[in-house]
């Protein structure tokens, strides 16, 4: 069966069923880790279309790169799937994936390894095993039976942790789905270590004062192919089915449906530099001020004026049409502004506020052109 993505057909798969596999795990110890991931609901498996998706925009980026999935068991990961089937596409250097301990879904795609402990694996080489032609999952099993390709045990597996650490610094780029509950300290290492990379996360992150500095300035931004509605993970077995929109397919696999899905990313895209058209007209009725902060309020970033040139307040999804040549990036606001949150604080007043109702966390913008 082969997979096309518009710029090209570079993978087959023949024999090999997809599913939706693990991403992250909350890291601890092991008692803190489990009781963490029951508490949080933290564990949700990518789909590998998505990872095509986004992926596809990156391609030239990633020719002789490291590459580190650093919350990715090959058990079960699809970015892990992804770079090893296409290592040779990409023109990869190196593939590195660590895993913390087991996972709830283990063996049902790949049988790599008998024991499913703290481990990495280093792929430096990816033939065709079964002389098909094609790099394929079947070919995969059989990656570490390559002298060039290792695996070996952890102490912990943790991001956070030394080895891991160390395994970091020899990367180009990491490219995962890390825990939505420790994406503030996740993306801190990443920029702690200078490292390029894209990762799936929810986009209130955006509203996070670790993140929004690094929007503002520029160092980091959205993906390019999610900009709307919901994405489906799949979810262990003892997951509780809670959400929404959620199912159980016939083999009994869990998956929900989460909204407000994004990626964020340094790594450039030329999509991100295209102009948002702009078709309406500034009226003081339709734009009224914020109470308590010297903006316009703007409901809908398609109802962006083009002849204001002050500053207003956009909701949070304007970052999914933000072009860097067109707009300035001026602050953040809900109860406080994110950028100067003490002395906001100590003013006491709501700054989002619109004739006495509060509305959602605003970018605070201005046009530069």
């Amino acid at each position: 069966m082969c997979v096309d993505f518009g710029w090209r057909t570079f993978f087959i798969l023949k024999t090999v069923r997809l599913f939706f596999t693990k991403e992250h795990r909350i890291m601890g110890t092991n008692a803190s880790l489990r009781k963490a991931d029951k508490a949080k609901n933290d564990e949700f498996y990518t789909q590998l279309s998505d990872i095509e998706k986004e992926l596809s925009h990156y391609k030239a980026y990633f020719k002789g790169k490291t590459v580190f999935c650093n919350c990715d068991d090959p058990y079960e990961s699809n970015f892990f799937k992804y770079f090893a089937m296409n290592f040779n596409f990409l023109g990869l250097k190196k593939l590195i994936a660590t895993c913390y301990d087991s996972s709830p879904v283990a063996g049902e795609q790949l049988s790599l390894f008998p024991d499913k402990r703290p481990y990495k694996i280093e792929i430096t080489e990816v033939t065709d095993e079964n002389g098909d032609g094609a790099t394929d999952l079947a070919d995969v099993e059989y990656l570490l039976k390559n002298k060039h390709n290792t695996r070996a045990k952890l102490k912990s597996g943790d991001f956070r942790s030394e080895e891991c650490i160390e395994l970091l610094k020899q990367a180009d780029i990491v490219v995962t789905n890390p825990p939505f509950s420790l994406f503030r300290e996740y993306v801190a290492q990443l920029v702690e270590y200078e490292k390029k990379f894209i990762i799936i996360g929810n986009q209130n992150a955006i509203t996070y004062k670790e993140v929004f500095p690094l929007l503002q300035k520029n160092q980091m931004w959205l993906g390019c192919s999610i900009h709307s509605g919901d994405r489906e993970f799949r979810v262990p077995d003892n997951y509780p089915l809670k959400a929404a929109s959620y199912r159980v397919d016939d083999k009994g696999f869990k998956y929900i449906r989460i909204k407000g899905i994004r990626w964020f990313t340094n790594v450039d895209y030329k999509e991100r530099h295209e102009d948002l058209p702009l078709y309406k007209k500034y009226t003081k009725a339709e734009y009224p001020h914020f109470d308590n902060y010297p903006a316009i309020n703007v409901d809908k970033t398609a109802d962006i004026p083009y002849d204001y040139n002050d500053i207003m307040g956009v909701p949070i999804t304007f970052f999914d049409k933000y072009s860097p040549e067109q707009f300035e990036i001026i602050d953040g606001i809900g109860r406080y502004s994110i950028l100067d949150n003490e002395a906001t604080k100590k003013a006491g007043k709501y700054l989002s506020m619109v004739d006495g109702v509060a509305k959602y966390f605003r970018i605070i913008i201005r046009r530069k052109k």
